[in-house]
């Protein structure tokens, strides 16, 4: 069964206009005018990606994107017209795997969304859970749970990035790498995507900024993983 893509937009031609783009393209589509009304088609389905407008009429498009990343660990593209660079920003910050800027090209859309669905949520050679550093990732609720049981929530975003680490430790990713393995489009915006996620990664992991134990910046290279990790 081809992949569904929620569309969460209060402007009637943009829903139309991707809903078309979409199905085209082969993918199942749902589009909704209003957060609420999303919300409650949540509970009986499991959209595969969410296209999120910020400007919604009932409720904060910001808030909606962060409950969706971290409660329920969908990928979301968001599709905005507020271009200021705080703005994307704050979006990949509270878990956006992208950041749209209205006016766009449909077909820009379609390539963002096949990129993020390829994008493998875990592969057959990993299970559920990691073990390293006295922390213990579990993917299949998304939260860090720390040597004394306390656990912190992350995103799916952020959970694709921590498993590309996991899965090679002590080895040398490049950006080229991480955009490969990780979907995307390679660019200013996936650059700071990664960069994103990757601080709040360290932050949850209690990782000192200016001496991180476990993920390593190696400046003009890319990034590495220090330590061992054990799957279950």
């Amino acid at each position: 069964m081809s992949a569904l893509v929620t569309i969460l937009d209060d402007e009637p031609a943009i829903r139309e206009m991707l809903a078309e783009a979409l199905q085209e393209a082969g993918f199942r589509t749902l589009a909704f005018g209003r957060a609420s009304d999303f919300e409650a088609a949540l509970r009986r389905t499991t959209p595969d990606l969410c296209l999120v407008d910020l400007g919604l009429p009932d409720r904060d498009g910001l808030t909606l994107v962060h409950r969706l990343a971290l409660q329920q660990g969908a990928s979301v593209i968001i599709i905005s017209g507020r271009a200021q660079v705080q703005d994307r920003v704050t979006g990949l910050e509270l878990g956006a795997d992208d950041y749209i800027i209205k006016p766009f090209d449909p077909a820009e859309v379609v390539a963002r969304v096949r990129a993020r669905l390829r994008a493998p949520r875990q592969t057959a050679a990993t299970g559920d859970t990691a073990r390293f550093g006295g922390w213990t990732a579990h993917f299949d609720r998304f939260a860090l749970e720390d040597a004394e049981g306390q656990e912190t929530p992350f995103s799916q975003a952020e959970g694709a990035v921590l498993r590309l680490f996991l899965e090679r430790p002590n080895r040398l990713i490049t950006r080229a790498a991480m955009q490969e393995a990780l979907g995307g489009t390679a660019g200013d915006s996936f650059d700071r995507a990664m960069d994103v996620r990757i601080s709040r990664l360290r932050t949850k992991l209690r990782e000192d900024p200016k001496n991180p134990r476990l993920i390593k910046t190696i400046y003009g290279a890319g990034y590495i993983f220090l330590g061992d990790v054990a799957w279950e």
